[in-house]
Parts: structure tokens; sequence; C-alpha cells
């Protein structure tokens, strides 16, 4: 290493060191090669001469950029880099930060500011309230009070969305501050894995032990603290059966395996009729419980324990019963492993079976993704965004790896398209599959411009049936003979895709599933499918 390069992993002082350079510095030690973004005239000072050793990912608006890095933090483990223009950039990406902040995406967003000397008299293209108005919905909000402060606003900024619960943050800069002298940031590490509690995980391992029908409940923590093998073991030496938490945005168990039990529905009396045979319920990495529909009776019948273990403080403390301990999941599922008592192989059998259907004249849900399951590879990262066929999808499509699955844990639409496109570029090495519904891809189709740019591989499949399905759904649920705004037939997605470069097809019959999506499989590059799925059987 130069004395240059000494200079700034100490923080010593750098004789002409301006708060672009120092800035750029600490990205690259913090191993950043991406920035994804979309520019206006506010930050354009910050890509001045960009080092070569950063490559820019445009998204063509801006809630595009923040789902594509959202992915890309998600894959990774790693804080993704993103910049954003000004209020009014930062207005259209609140939907997919909110999706961010759900999901625990540890992302360090720059939104560009007006200079300085303007800020007093409310000049065009400032923000007004930076710190204020993505609240509540990041972790940590911050306009430097000086430019040369920028630099250590940054580096926090990191160290921030990385503690657990990790999650969005975000950093307004004047546009003039990137040509002001700064230091460099000081060389620090810091601890991210929170620990066990030994006394809490004791008495845990004591109520496991002492039930008869201990059952495991997993949320998407499991998946995202690394914590999927040791859960698998947890639930083999106990022979527990294993539900995933309600509307789990990624996948913390293997879907094939003999114990898993299946999907425990958002609304209170289905989830404790589903949980009614277990006398203990240990909630790994997920809220105790999440809801979407109003129920009456109570979360678990009478008599029945519940412990949580979970790194975020919200799902520790807003539990309605039960014992909870706050820590890293991995760390308290390998300890418990070690600590309860084994138990004999169960005798009743796999807890879920998948049956297989046969093919139709024309193309329904059910027959899309058992077609779409013979032909994947194990490898393939799924990304989903078809509201109305999620139960569907998890009756005939199994996931069975750790980070193989993403979803939005907001419920807001917007995610899946750009999100999919940033897993297809970080993981290149892996196929990713889009299963996204036709109103979804809607929200950010010009998405397929990014896809086509940076050659993303990827395979986007949309369910196309004319409109908003899952609202149509919930109106039958609920008697309604009619309801407006659901319909948005006439578009032909084929024809946008190929529009912004991408390659597209459209199957409509059953006979012809599987082989156009052998053809698309085996192909490079962004392709995309529209499935027309049967008007009398189809809900996407």
């Amino acid at each position: 290493m130069n004395k240059e390069n000494n200079d700034f992993a100490r923080g010593s002082a750098v004789a002409g060191l301006t708060v672009s350079e120092a800035v750029f510095d600490f990205l690259r030690r913090q191993g950043v090669e991406r920035i994804f973004g979309n520019p206006g005239s506010t930050e354009l000072p910050m890509f001045v001469d960009l080092p070569q050793s950063f490559s820019y990912v445009l998204g063509l608006q801006e809630s595009i950029v923040v789902g594509m890095a959202d992915a890309y933090a998600q894959l990774t483990g790693r804080p993704a880099f993103v910049n954003l223009h000004s209020a009014a950039g930062l207005g259209h990406a609140m939907g997919n930060i909110y999706t961010a902040f759900r999901n625990r995406a540890p992302l360090v967003i720059t939104t560009g500011q007006q200079t300085r000397d303007l800020l007093p008299h409310d000049p065009f293209l400032f923000n007004e309230s930076p710190t204020e108005f993505p609240k509540p919905y990041v972790k940590w909000a911050c306009e430097p009070a000086r430019a040369e402060d920028v630099p250590a606003a940054i580096a926090r900024a990191f160290y921030i969305a990385m503690q657990p619960p990790r999650g969005p943050v975000i950093v307004s800069i004047p546009l003039d501050d990137w040509s002001r002298p700064a230091q460099p940031v000081l060389e620090r590490r810091l601890s991210t894995v929170l620990g066990c509690d030994p006394e809490a995980l004791e008495r845990i391992a004591g109520q496991i032990d002492a039930a008869k029908e201990p059952v495991l409940v997993v949320g998407p923590g499991v998946d995202s603290d690394d914590a999927w093998f040791s859960t698998v073991r947890l639930a083999e030496k106990l022979q527990a059966k294993v539900w995933v938490s309600p509307i789990s945005a990624r996948c913390s168990f293997p879907e094939r395996h003999p114990l898993f039990a299946g999907f425990l529905p958002a609304h209170q009396p289905g989830l404790s009729d589903c949980l009614a045979p277990a006398d203990y319920v240990l909630v790994l990495g997920a809220p105790v419980f999440t809801y979407h529909f109003p129920g009456s009776g109570g979360h678990l019948r009478e008599g029945t324990g519940l412990g949580l273990i979970s790194d975020d403080p919200r799902h520790v403390t807003g539990a309605a019963l039960g014992d909870a301990m706050l820590s890293n999941i991995r760390l308290a599922t390998e300890q418990l492993g070690d600590r309860v008592r084994s138990r004999a192989a169960r005798a009743d059998g796999p807890a879920r079976v998948i049956r297989r259907i046969e093919a139709p004249a024309g193309i329904t849900p059910d027959f899309l993704f058992q077609t779409l399951d013979d032909v994947r590879s194990p490898q393939s990262i799924i990304v989903e965004e078809s509201p109305s066929t999620r139960s569907t999808m998890h009756d005939h499509f199994p996931i069975e790896r750790p980070r193989g699955f993403f979803a939005t844990a907001s419920g807001g639409l917007g995610y899946g398209l750009p999100a999919a496109v940033g897993a297809a570029l970080t993981r290149p090495e892996h196929p990713v599959i889009l299963i996204i519904g036709d109103g979804s891809s809607l929200y950010a189709i010009q998405a397929l411009w990014s896809a086509a740019e940076y050659d993303a591989d990827l395979l986007i499949v949309v369910l196309n049936n004319g409109g908003y399905e899952a609202l149509r759904g919930i109106a039958r649920t609920e008697s309604a003979p009619r309801i407006d705004g659901v319909g948005i037939g006439h578009i032909d997605f084929v024809a946008i895709a190929q529009a912004q470069g991408c390659a597209a097809t459209r199957c409509e019959r059953g006979a012809e599933l599987n082989a156009c999506l052998r053809d698309l499989l085996n192909r490079k590059g962004p392709r995309l499918l529209e499935v027309i799925l049967s008007k009398e059987e189809g809900q996407a």
C-alpha cells in the first residue's frame, strides 16, 4: 500500500482532499462497486470524474432504482448505495423505500440538495425538510451541517443501515459540498450480530423440552440471518412441524421437507386452527402475528405456550403473548439445537403432499406453477408479485434454497420487476425468474429498459387476466356484485417488452406451455413470457 492509501485508511489529513474523494474512498473500502441511481442537476457534481472502479446502474424512475438496490442488498447482505434526485425523486421512490424498510434491506440513499447559499431562499429543486420527508420509513436521515461532515455522515449511514433490524437510511447533500475540503473517514469495524441472552435461551429450551407437540413458525428473519440450515437442524432434532409466518416475503425452510406443514393464513381463526395441535409454538424471525383480515378469538388455543426469537425489537415488544428474546436467529437456533432433547421420528408421514394436475386446454395458475416447477433449475432465484396467485404458487411451486425467494413485505406493488432486475445483476450465475401479475407489472414497467440496457439474465412471466384479480377475489368473498376500476385489458405486454429491448413471446394453450418455458429458460438475457390465463378459471 502506498503512502496516500495508508493515509486514507488511517483517516490522516490528505492535502487537497475533497468531499467527493473522501466519500468514494470510503465506499471503495466498504466494497461498493455499483451505484443505483437516477441523477438530476442537484446530483451531477457527485459524478464528476467518477472513479472507474464504480459502475452506475440507471433506473428510469426512482422507485425502480430503489427496487433494484433492495434486491442487491438482500442477496449480498451488504448495503446498496443509492442516489436520488432531491425531493421529487425521493417522493417517486417512497413506495419502494417503504418496502425496503419492511424488507429490512440495508440501503444507503443519498439525495441531492440545492447549494447552501440558496437554501434560505426556497430555491427551485430544493428539499425543504430532507430529514423529515422520508420518516418513519427510514432508520436515520441526515443533512450534514457542514460540507466537511458529509464523509462522516455517509459512514454513519452505512453503520446504521447494517445494525439489526437492517433498513434504509438517507443523507441529503447540497450540490456544492462535493468539491469542498474534507478529511478521510477513519477505518472502523462494527459488529452487526446480536448475541443470545443465556438465561432467556435456557428458558425457551426448557419450554420446548417440556412440550409434547412443539411447532416452529419461521419468518423472513430466518433467511436474512443465514439461519436456514440451523433451523432445519433444530426442526429435525425436535421432529417439529414447520409453518411459514403469514405473508412472509422470503423462504426460510425447504418446502419439500417432510416436516414442512405449509403457510399460515393472515387471519386469526385460520391461523389458530392451523396451530391447534401444538402445545408450544416457537416463532423465529417474524411478528406474532401479521394479519390482513379481521377475525375473532385468540391467537392460539388456550394453554398453548409461545416463544419468540428475533433481532427486531418491534417483533419482541409488539408480540401479543409469549416470552421473547432479542437475538441473531442463527446464533439462537444453533445453540437451541445443541440444548434441546432429540425426539423419535414422526409416524404420521409428510406434513404436506403436493398433488399433480392434468393439463387443461387453456392455462390455469395451478398448471402454470406445476409446469414451471417441472422445468426450472433448482438453483433459480424466484421473485414474486402476483397477489391473487400467491396461495396457488405455494401449493404447486415449492422453494428449496436459502436466498431463493423474494417478494414485497409491504404489500405495495411496483417492487417485483425492478427487484428481479436487481437480483439478475447481482447473481448472474443463478437463473432468475419473476412471476408477476399483469396489474403489478405496470407499476414499474420501465424497469424492462434497465434489464435490456444491462443485459440482465432474467425470465419474466406475466400472468395476464386483464385486471386486478386480487381485488375481484376480495370483492367475491364480501359478496360485492360489482366493483369498478379493476379491469386493465387491451395491453400488449409482448410489444411493451420488445419496445424496451427485451425478447418476448406469448402463450395461451396448456399443451404448449412446457415447450415454451423450456425454450425461454435455455436463452440468455432479459426475456418476457406473457401467459394468457383461462378467463373462466384463471386468476392473477
